[in-house]
């Protein structure tokens, strides 16, 4: 979308890459708080960015 690594997203969100990692493969869901940082950088709603119904 951005154009970003997970280095670089991870970096922007003051995360290590593997927990950027970990929440893209499903592996780990963020904490509330950093669940509105993403949805504030990429500038969507929280509920565009996560899926509550799995």
């Amino acid at each position: 979308m951005h154009g970003w690594s997970q280095a670089e997203l991870a970096g922007r969100l003051d995360v290590s890459r593997q927990a950027v990692n970990a929440i893209e493969t499903g592996k780990h869901d963020p904490s509330l708080p950093l669940a509105f940082k993403i949805a504030r950088l990429f500038g969507k709603p929280i509920e565009e960015i996560f899926d509550d119904s799995e």
